[in-house]
């Protein structure tokens, strides 16, 4: 039996100076700095493992190796000259690990020659993941001791057992829950000191610096409903102590990726089920040969000579004895039935061919009894064979009377294809398969990627070819939700592959409220969104140029009667605008939906002309909502033009005109197109628009909006919002994805006034229509918040991409 998490059989056990003590990484560091080769060897064996988990996650099997190796060489050039870590072994090594990678990459095409020194201070952040080691949890984490990180890392983040972890750190279990638990509030003081040092308002220095103590429990009851109450009213301080509430997510969805990279998702599974043959094998000849490498000649590494070849070829061949030729302990095996236990060896012993050394009954000696550890669950897979991971989810939320997606995820982690695929997805209870939009194509939403759906009792049944290793699927079901469905079972699903079965099931089912998904795709996908207005003041009244461009104290459209703008050269039109739109490059529309809303109860279609075209097309609405705000009911409708839009050109101007609408004042009229774009330039993410039509202020001033589906490896996501009605003068529009306030990337750019008649797309002043873009981590209870001051918003559609977790 392994302990899987310190890559040995339960606690080592070393003599030192006549007492047996469990030594620490850092004591075998500092053994290793002072010439002991053995106590670089238990280094070894403790985190090859995890070493080999990292790397097969990265290069080829056949050259993972040699990456562990030159890894372990570079380590021990730096500890033997005085350098490399002091206590955090494995997450330095894991950074070694993937810099190497790097390097080899670097280097594979030009003439070998010498690597600079190499002392990974920080961590070597993938360019994918840029500026996630700028973010507040990463930063917080990152300035503790390097016990604590390694504490937190070992415990938090791989999820190891305390016990497990105790050799690592020379303590025992309880040791170690104890020192987690410092450590965890002592990167909770080290999060709330970041907020504190970012110059937050006034008002919010007072609960920021109790809300470590609320979170603990440690507040008298008046003070607490203090805390809440502001937090309530606070969005900003709302995402702190969510964060704060659950710190061990963070660290999992943001500490993991920034050591481990965006691999860390299949690191963790690798390290948490290892293969057969992943046991820690003796310290390399390659390695025990450099401790007679004068120690103060550093070891010169070049990219593919001969070091990494010796270490290939001698790293599995059998040695008499350990690094020093003085093992201190051996493991014997024993029947499932006999409890395994630690045997001393005296040292000059050869631990392979020492027999069982315990008499029945016998006590092992003090301080070597081994902590017991539950066995892992091995996934026995033989080699070269397909792996499959299979999620069920609901995107966005399933609502009561409303259309909405489940989503299957599939992905190949194996070296050789499936066999083809049957997909049993069972739906919540009240909730079925919706028929194809048109008779004869799939029941799927989006690019059905090879699947076929049919409804089947219960669900539905999919099926698809066989998945090629390393690739991942997906296919989204439209589906109906009944209005009297019953909340809370979520969906399930069984995929069978010839003789392999995987199961998921979804966490949320049915919902009350919410916000139904409207599209969804996987890929090297992202979002888009721009739009206009279609009403604005007269250009001829004093103070309207000046409005127009955002200057001036009259930026609502209640200070205005508010006209129609015709913009185009038709003659046929009364109402038009435009705005434009950029693709990148290589990049193609995969799905476009086209949003209007106005004052009044009565709608219809609009007319709509993508880029080269010379006559608009009339659009019929699908989907209308009409909604009651102070000022009377507005509409909210929607069409999916995607037909039209696929054949538009890459870059141009969209045009919409003659939407159902009001004059006058306090009256707002407009459109936005919102895209999902395939861009060849971006990694695999997942993109969903979620349909809200939902209001928010006066008795609602905050409505939360669950993200449900969505599967973040930890980089920022990206959020195109469309609202209607919003008054660029009436502040206190705030929106969060779980992590505080966000910054609009157009119009005043303020994060305490998000709606402020900015539309991308075009640079005037859009009155009563706003079409922004937000950019921040899914937090720790990922959803998106919206949360008005004074103003009352009829807020439309979300669409959102992230990169997804691996």
């Amino acid at each position: 039996m392994r302990n899987v998490c310190a890559g040995q059989p339960f606690v080592i056990v070393r003599p030192i100076m006549g007492v047996e003590l469990p030594q620490s990484d850092a004591s075998l560091l500092q053994a290793a700095r002072q010439g002991d080769a053995a106590a670089y060897g238990r280094l070894y064996e403790r985190h090859v493992a995890a070493a080999r988990a990292m790397a097969r996650q990265l290069v080829r099997r056949s050259e993972a190796e040699d990456v562990v190796t030159e890894a372990f060489t570079k380590i021990l050039d730096l500890v033997g000259r005085g350098g490399g870590p002091e206590s955090g072994f494995r997450t330095y090594l894991l950074t070694v690990v993937r810099r190497t990678v790097h390097d080899r990459s670097k280097l594979a095409g030009s003439q070998a020659r010498e690597v600079e020194e190499y002392d990974p201070a920080v961590p070597f952040v993938d360019p994918a993941l840029a500026g996630l080691e700028r973010s507040l949890i990463a930063r917080a984490y990152l300035s503790l001791p390097e016990r604590w990180r390694a504490v937190l890392w070992h415990t938090q983040v791989e999820k190891c057992k305390p016990a497990a972890v105790a050799p690592l750190l020379g303590l025992s279990a309880n040791g170690v829950a104890a020192l987690a638990y410092r450590a965890r509030e002592g990167l909770r003081r080290a999060y709330l000191q970041m907020h504190l040092g970012a110059a937050p308002p006034h008002d919010c220095r007072p609960v920021l610096g109790k809300m470590g103590a609320y979170v603990r429990g440690g507040l008298a009851r008046r003070e607490a409903r203090a805390v809440e109450r502001h937090v309530d009213a606070c969005e900003e301080c709302h995402g702190v102590i969510l964060e704060l509430t659950d710190v061990n997510r963070g660290l999992r969805v943001l500490v993991g990726p920034l050591i481990a990279g965006p691999m860390f998702g299949r690191y963790a599974a690798a390290l948490a089920r290892p293969e057969p043959g992943d046991g820690a094998k003796r310290l390399p000849p390659v390695l025990r040969r450099l401790w007679r490498t004068p120690r103060r000649q550093p070891v010169v590494l070049v990219a593919g000579v001969a070091v990494t070849v010796a270490a290939a070829a001698s790293l599995w061949q059998g040695a008499d004895g350990g690094p020093d030729g003085t093992p201190a302990t051996a493991t014997v095996a024993a029947r499932p039935s006999e409890p395994v236990r630690a045997v001393r060896v005296p040292p000059q012993a050869d631990p392979e061919r020492v027999p069982p050394q315990e008499k029945p009954g016998e006590a092992p000696p003090r301080g070597g009894e081994p902590e017991r550890v539950p066995p892992p669950r091995v996934q026995q897979t033989p080699e070269g064979t397909a792996r499959l991971r299979a999620t069920v989810d609901v995107l966005g939320a399933l609502v009561r009377s409303h259309p909405g997606i489940v989503g299957l995820r599939l992905r190949n982690h194996g070296e050789r294809p499936s066999e083809d695929l049957t997909a049993h997805v069972t739906l919540p209870p009240g909730v079925t398969l919706m028929p194809p939009a048109r008779r004869g194509s799939p029941a799927v939403v989006g690019p059905a990627d090879g699947w076929e759906c049919r409804p089947s009792l219960g669900g539905a049944r999919c099926t698809r070819e066989p998945l090629a290793a390393g690739r991942a699927t997906a296919v989204f079901l439209r589906v109906a939700v009944a209005q009297r469905a019953p909340r809370g079972t979520g969906p399930a699903a069984r995929i069978d592959a010839g003789p392999l079965r995987v199961r998921a099931r979804g966490g949320e089912g049915v919902r009350a409220t919410g916000a139904p998904a409207r599209f969804a795709a996987d890929g090297k996908v992202t979002v888009k969104a721009v739009g206009n207005a279609l009403l604005s003041c007269d250009e001829e009244s004093p103070g309207c140029a000046q409005a127009r461009h955002r200057d001036g104290d009259r930026r609502d459209n209640d200070l205005w009667p508010m006209v129609a703008v015709d913009q185009d050269d038709a003659l046929t039109t009364l109402a038009s605008s435009g705005a434009r739109v950029s693709l990148p490059k290589g990049g193609r529309i995969v799905w476009a939906g086209l949003y209007w809303s106005a004052g009044g109860s009565s709608t219809g279609p609009i007319k709509f002309r993508p880029p080269g075209r010379r006559k608009y097309a009339s659009i019929r609405p699908s989907h209308v909502a009409v909604r009651e705000l102070p000022q009377g009911p507005v509409y909210h409708a929607f069409a999916d033009v995607t037909g039209l839009a696929a054949s538009a050109r890459r870059t141009g101007v969209w045009w919409a005109a003659d939407a159902p609408l009001e004059q006058g004042a306090s009256r707002h009229a407009g459109w936005s197109l919102v895209l999902v774009v395939a861009d060849p330039a971006q990694p695999y993410s997942q993109a969903v628009v979620l349909d809200a039509a939902t209001v928010v202020g006066g008795s609602a001033r905050r409505v939360r909006l669950p993200l449900g589906g969505l599967r973040p490896a930890g980089t920022p996501a990206r959020a195109a919002l469309v609202a209607w009605e919003g008054d660029a003068d009436l502040k206190g529009d705030k929106v969060s994805l779980g992590t505080g306030a966000l910054r609009p990337s157009g119009g005043d750019r303020d994060a305490a006034n998000v709606f402020d008649g900015s539309s991308a797309g075009v640079a005037e002043m859009t009155f009563g229509v706003d079409v922004d873009t937000v950019s921040a981590e899914l937090g720790a209870d990922p959803g998106l918040t919206i949360a008005t001051g004074k103003d009352a918003v009829l807020f439309g559609v979300a669409a959102i991409s992230v990169r997804a977790r691996s």
